[in-house]
């Protein structure tokens, strides 16, 4: 429960899809689920708002999450998004569901611009298509782009066929 501007990183995302009219919330966890699912009982009363559990009896990377909540994603099929646990920005849900339905295919990942792109994971886009990702970069020596993954996403239920429940990255295996 790492705080960041005096209150736990998890309450600024939960807050942030409360303010987008999402109403159901499944975190994965690992290690000590039941001191997440007592900290966070008083928000889903707060919210009214239903936290669900996914809980990994070992880390499942990226995506093997999203397999292991299946059943529970699959209650309807409505896109879902996906936030890594460190995320903080100004949550631009509303915008993200919108250019998602818009084009129409699986899944949107949002990029950001940085100043020193061989620190991270470059999106390299396809030629000629920049809303197309053609691949992952993991720390590039050389210049390949300056977009990094911003670790929030939305995905229709139907990508959910195409992950394995077992350690699978987003990056590498889902996308693109």
């Amino acid at each position: 429960l790492v705080e960041f501007g005096n209150k736990p990183m998890i309450v600024h995302q939960i807050e942030a899809l409360v303010a987008a009219g999402v109403k159901d919330i499944i975190l994965a966890v690992n290690y000590r689920p039941e001191i997440m699912e007592k900290f966070l009982q008083e928000y889903e009363e707060k919210y009214d708002i239903n936290i669900e559990f996914s809980v990994e009896s070992e880390p499942l990377d990226t995506a093997g999450p999203l397999k292991l909540a299946e059943k529970i994603l699959l209650k309807d099929d409505s896109p879902f998004f996906v936030l890594n646990s460190d995320v903080i920005c100004d949550y631009p849900f509303q915008d993200l569901l919108q250019f998602h339905n818009n084009h129409g295919d699986e899944g949107t990942i949002v990029v950001t611009k940085v100043e020193e792109p061989s620190k991270y994971g470059v999106v390299v886009h396809k030629p000629n298509h920049p809303s197309r990702i053609d691949r992952f970069v993991e720390k590039p020596v050389q210049y390949v782009g300056n977009r990094i993954n911003a670790g929030m996403y939305i995905f229709n239920t139907s990508i959910l066929k195409r992950i394995e429940l077992r350690p699978t990255s987003i990056e590498k295996e889902t996308f693109p």
